[in-house]
C-alpha cells in the first residue's frame, strides 16, 4: 500500500515559476501515454492533435476573487484575512493572520486611498487553526472588495501580487466567482486554441468547482485512508450532465481539465450517470491509488508540489511509477513547476 513517503521528490527552486509565459498557449506540454509509458515533448497549443473529435473536454469556470486583504486592529496591529467562503451576506469564513491574538468582538479595518471596508470577527480563536468568521460591513463590500482585495498568489510563489497576476492568474472563461486560488491547468488556454478545438469538433463542457484554500492543504499522515479533505463547493448545470450523459452512452472520451474537474466528475460518477441532472453540492472526494475511474478517460494537468493530494489524484489516473519518470523527464529537460508552469497531458 502507496504511503505519504511514496509521494515526495527534490525540485530545484529555479524550476518554480514564479510568472506565466507571456503568451499562455506557449507553454510547455508533457505528453505522457500511459499504456507504452511514451512521453512526448510539445507546447500548449499542440494540444488539437492530441484531441480526437467527439472527445469531451471538461473545463472549470470557477472566477478568482481578490480575496487577500490587508488591515488593522483598533490598537493599529497589523493583520491579514484570506477569504475562504461565503457563509451568508456579509459573512465570510477567513483565515485570519496572526488568528491568535484577536478577540472575539474585534473590528478589524481595511483601507487605502480613500476606500474603507470594516469587519467584526464573530467568533474566538481555536486552538491550531486561523480559520475565523467575520461579518463586514455590507454597504458597498463587492465594489471595495475589488478596489482593497489582492490576488491570492500560491505561498510557493514567495512574491507580492503584481497587476498583471489580476488578468494572468484567472482563465480565459472564467465566470463564476468564489474561488481563491486558479483552476491552473486551465490558465494555458486561449480564444484561438478553444476555437481551434472546437473546429475540430471537441465539445466542451463547463463545471464550477470553488477552488479553495484546501488545495493547498498539507497531508500530515503517513496511511492516506486517515486523511480528511478539505470541503470544496461544485455546480454542475443541467446542460453540462446532459453533454456528459451523451459523451457517456457514445462511449466518447471525457477529458477532463484540471484536478478540480476530476475531482466533481468522479463526484457525480458515484451517482447514476444515466440518470444525471443539475446538481449543487460539496465535496471531500480524495483520489489517491489504487483508484477506479469512473467519468475520467484522459486529463490535462500541471506540475504539482510532493506529498500534495494533487500529486495523489494524477498518480491515481496516470500510475505512480509512470508518473515519477515523467516528473523526472521534466526536471531534467527544466520544465517550470506549480500554477504558473508548464503542463502535462495524460492520455
Amino acid at each position: 500500500m502507496l504511503t505519504l513517503t511514496d509521494f515526495d521528490y527534490t525540485l530545484p527552486k529555479e524550476l518554480i515559476a514564479l510568472y506565466p509565459t507571456p503568451k499562455r498557449s506557449e507553454a510547455r506540454l508533457l505528453v505522457l501515454h500511459r499504456e507504452s509509458g511514451k512521453m512526448e515533448h510539445r507546447t500548449f497549443e499542440d494540444l488539437p492533435e492530441y484531441l480526437r473529435a467527439g472527445d469531451l473536454l471538461v473545463l472549470n469556470n470557477t472566477k478568482v476573487l481578490p480575496a487577500r486583504l490587508f488591515g488593522r486592529k483598533p490598537t493599529g496591529g497589523k493583520v491579514e484575512v484570506l477569504l475562504l467562503k461565503s457563509l451568508e451576506e456579509s459573512v465570510w469564513e477567513i483565515l485570519l493572520r496572526p488568528g491568535g491574538r484577536v478577540k472575539k468582538g474585534t473590528e478589524l479595518i481595511f483601507g487605502e486611498n480613500g476606500v474603507k471596508l470594516a469587519g467584526e470577527v464573530l467568533d474566538a480563536a481555536e486552538e491550531n487553526s486561523g480559520v475565523r468568521r467575520i461579518r463586514f460591513n455590507p454597504e458597498g463590500f463587492k465594489e471595495k472588495l475589488a478596489l482593497l482585495g489582492r490576488i491570492p498568489l500560491p505561498p510557493y510563489i514567495g512574491r507580492p501580487d503584481e497587476a498583471i497576476d489580476r488578468e494572468l492568474y484567472q482563465t480565459v472563461f472564467a465566470q463564476v466567482e468564489g474561488a481563491v486560488a486558479s483552476p491552473t491547468a486551465g490558465l494555458h488556454f486561449d480564444e484561438k486554441l478553444l476555437l481551434a478545438l472546437r473546429k475540430k469538433g471537441i465539445e466542451i463542457a463547463f463545471v464550477t468547482l470553488h477552488v479553495s484554500y484546501g488545495t493547498f492543504q498539507r497531508v500530515d499522515v503517513e496511511d492516506l485512508s486517515r486523511h480528511q479533505m478539505f470541503e470544496e463547493e461544485f455546480e454542475v448545470t443541467q446542460e453540462t450532465t446532459d453533454q456528459i450523459r451523451r459523451a457517456l452512452k457514445e462511449k466518447r472520451r471525457i477529458v477532463a481539465c484540471g484536478t478540480t474537474v476530476v475531482r466533481t466528475l468522479e463526484t457525480l460518477g458515484a451517482r447514476c450517470p444515466s440518470s444525471l441532472q443539475s446538481v449543487r453540492g460539496k465535496t471531500r472526494l480524495f483520489i489517491y491509488p489504487p483508484y477506479e475511474f469512473k467519468m475520467v478517460d484522459a486529463m490535462i494537468t500541471n506540475f504539482h508540489l510532493p506529498r500534495t493530494t494533487l500529486l495523489m489524484l494524477v498518480s491515481a489516473l496516470a500510475g505512480r511509477e509512470s508518473l515519477f519518470r515523467a516528473y523526472e523527464e521534466a526536471i531534467r529537460e527544466r520544465y517550470r513547476f506549480y500554477s504558473y508552469g508548464d503542463a502535462m497531458l495524460i492520455l
